[in-house]
């Protein structure tokens, strides 16, 4: 036994080494055939003696089996973003403040610039070395666990090298790693090139590629396609591990075998200007994307005493370059619908590289944007990212327009269904208001599953348009007759995923009549009003029966909303779906209970940062209709704190005293009974 024990051992070692010597420093040593003989060997070796497989193997970082879902994953600290700079002065702006804070030091402040690589942030935690957890940034208090998708990545180690620290070691106890995702220019380039040649849509540029594959459900995915890591912070450096500075915790990561990000140190903010001016061309030699750099304070201490606004740092900051522009040809001007009917004008393009990707479709956002520009078919026009994911058209040049090009005017019926297009009063948009207008399904299907709809585990983007190409769904009332047998022949969908998809779908049944009024796609009938709606009139039959004048009684519901709603009830193939729905067990009653039997009786909520679904009214409301109490600070007594867009100091106090955190879905999925989460 020991001489396979010892065999498997040099090769994982041998392994690791060669990865790192491909994936991370680029000089590799031997040819890829060499290096799969390796591979072929320990696997060889592991399926002989399935008791000497260490977590740690190299062979791990294959896929494997199809995930049922991503589990949320609370942060031991938030991961926050960073206030952006646009130009010196404001460079300038914010080495004044640090130099205030910290009582205007005789001496210039020591900053780290490091570029601003444009992917997908990930937190990285190690247990004695071993890779054990990796977690999207998500809402910034808790993210995905994405750990084995992060497995297939090359350039990550799945165990750490020993590296002394001030405090212990790399292999002891937990350490956590901070870290961005990423694909290169090449690795995108080429992804693309293979899903155009297999007849899959391409990407529109390496940031989204990169969150697609790392949220796949089927880590085959990610472990097919060229994805990176690079390291660049280590949680509670100084405090865990004694770590004193940034610079040190770059050197800490590189030693352990993480890949990290390159850095240049500066003394004083002319210094950091110097390295700004100098990047503004050099960033286009990186292999990857890069949209900026980031400036750091790289002392920690220093760090720990400016502190933190609620979503970012004061220690650090971006600074953003201005979006690359390129000029290309307009050839044809497309109307695209909408999951809501809104019918868009978008540019095809003569395909330009820009900012990182190349573009061939853009944006003109809608009818008055398009005589605004006054572009037209066969125009020179110039396109930017500017930090969108899609690209738009900024300007016409109308200097290289040749003869008369005729106006571009929108189609009178709906590009998809052929039905009437219709423009409200003080809007922008076009609309097709037939809601079995196919283009309008695929969306609708969608939102009808979303978590904070009627939240069907599993039906994604994929499943959803393989339904759609086997023409068994052609609604959402349609999700409620299919069957295992049916869904097993789809590209990918096994009979255990199958049957955890049917389970998700009948569970779904008991969401409620508020969740249901929200899912169905009621045009300005968002979770609130849904709710409120849900509340007042109890039933769905209720609510078709009443009128506008009846819907405007209930408390936020305006004219403009109830009109929808009337128009939407009043629709004889909706209320087809709304009957179908009924006859497949799905609940359209809104259970009414006393605030004795809430599920927040005897329970203190605070509420801190911008809601996106409650206005500050509406969810102190809700809290006292649950039977809760709304209060106003955090203490001991404190259940839960509901954390909404750039929440505040609320949010340390509650980390420090163990409040329970949620989100404005996970506090809807509690009023609901859809969780079972709990404070203290």
């Amino acid at each position: 036994m020991k001489q396979p024990a010892a065999e498997m051992e040099r090769l994982r070692e041998e392994i690791r080494r060669h990865d790192r010597l491909y994936h991370v420093e680029a000089a590799p040593e031997i040819k890829d055939r060499e290096y799969d003989r390796l591979v072929t060997r320990l696997i060889e070796l592991e399926a002989t003696h399935p008791e000497l497989v260490t977590p740690d193997s190299p062979t791990r970082k294959v896929g494997g089996a199809p995930l049922p879902g991503f589990k949320s994953v609370r942060h031991a600290r938030s991961m926050q973003s960073l206030d952006n700079t646009y130009n010196e002065a404001e460079l300038c702006a914010f080495d004044e403040r640090v130099r205030k804070v910290l009582g205007d030091p005789p001496d210039p402040i020591r900053y780290l610039v490091e570029p601003k690589i444009d992917g997908v942030a990930v937190n990285l935690a190690f247990e004695d070395g071993i890779f054990t957890l990796g977690t999207t940034r998500g809402d910034g208090v808790s993210g995905d666990d994405i750990t084995q998708n992060l497995r297939t990545i090359r350039a990550l180690p799945l165990k750490l090298k020993k590296v002394p620290l001030p405090v212990g070691d790399t292999t002891i106890g937990r350490f956590e790693a901070r870290g961005e995702a990423y694909l290169t220019r090449e690795g995108f380039s080429a992804m693309n090139a293979r899903a155009e040649a297999e007849g899959e849509r391409s990407f529109v540029n390496p940031r989204n590629a990169t969150a697609g594959t790392l949220k796949s459900l089927d880590p085959s995915i990610p472990a097919s396609r060229p994805l990176r890591i690079l390291t660049y912070h280590v949680v509670d450096a100084r405090e865990r591990h004694g770590v004193r500075r940034q610079s040190e915790i770059l050197e800490v990561l590189r030693k352990a075998g993480l890949p990290v990000n390159r850095a240049e140190s500066a003394s004083g903010i002319e210094a950091v200007i110097e390295i700004v001016r100098t990047w503004e061309s050099r960033r286009f030699e990186l292999p990857f994307e890069v949209d900026g750099l980031v400036i750091k304070v790289d002392e920690l201490l220093q760090q720990e005493d400016l502190g933190s606004t609620s979503k970012a740092p004061r220690w650090a900051i971006a600074f953003k370059y201005p979006a690359e522009e390129a000029i290309t040809r307009l050839e044809r001007i497309v109307c695209q619908v909408g999951r809501t009917g809104v019918v868009t004008p978008v540019a095809h393009l003569t395909p330009v590289f820009v900012s990182g990707s190349t573009v061939g479709r853009a944006t003109l956002h809608n009818a008055d944007e398009v005589e605004r520009l006054d572009v037209r078919e066969g125009d020179w026009v110039a396109v930017e990212k500017g930090g969108e994911v899609i690209p738009k058209v900024t300007r016409v040049l109308l200097d290289r327009r040749e003869g008369e090009l005729p106006k571009f005017r929108m189609p009178e019926t709906c590009p998809s269904c052929d039905g009437p297009l219709v423009r409200e009063e003080g809007e922008v948009a076009w609309r097709c208001i037939r809601l079995d207008c196919p283009a309008q399904v695929e969306g609708r299907l969608l939102h009808f599953a979303g978590r904070g709809a009627m939240k069907i585990e599993g039906l994604g983007e994929k499943i959803v348009a393989a339904l759609l190409a086997a023409k068994l769904v052609h609604d959402v009332a349609d999700l409620y007759d299919l069957t295992v047998d049916q869904l097993v022949p789809l590209g990918r969908m096994g009979e255990k995923s199958a049957t955890n998809l049917m389970a998700s779908i009948e569970e779904s049944k008991t969401r409620g009549l508020s969740r249901l009024l929200f899912a169905i796609g009621i045009r300005q009938v968002g979770t609130r009003a849904a709710d409120l709606l849900a509340r007042h009139f109890g039933s769905i039959g209720a609510l078709i029966a009443a009128d506008e004048g009846a819907l405007t009684d209930v408390e936020e519901i305006g004219p403009k909303v109830a009109h929808e709603i009337r128009r939407f009830v009043s629709d004889e193939r909706n209320r087809t779906i709304f009957d179908r729905l009924r006859q497949a067990g799905v609940v359209m009653e809104e259970a009414r209970r006393s605030v004795a039997d809430g599920p927040l009786v005897g329970k203190t909520i605070v509420v801190t940062g911008r809601l996106t679904r409650f206005t500050r009214a509406g969810i102190q409301e809700a809290i006292a209709s649950n039977g809760g109490r709304a209060a106003d600070s955090i203490s001991k007594k404190t259940d839960y704190l509901v954390v909404g867009e750039e929440a505040g100091s609320k949010l340390a106090r509650a980390e420090s005293l163990k409040v329970a955190i949620l989100t404005e879905l996970e506090f809807l999925d509690l009023i609901s009974g859809q969780t079972g989460k709990s404070g203290n």
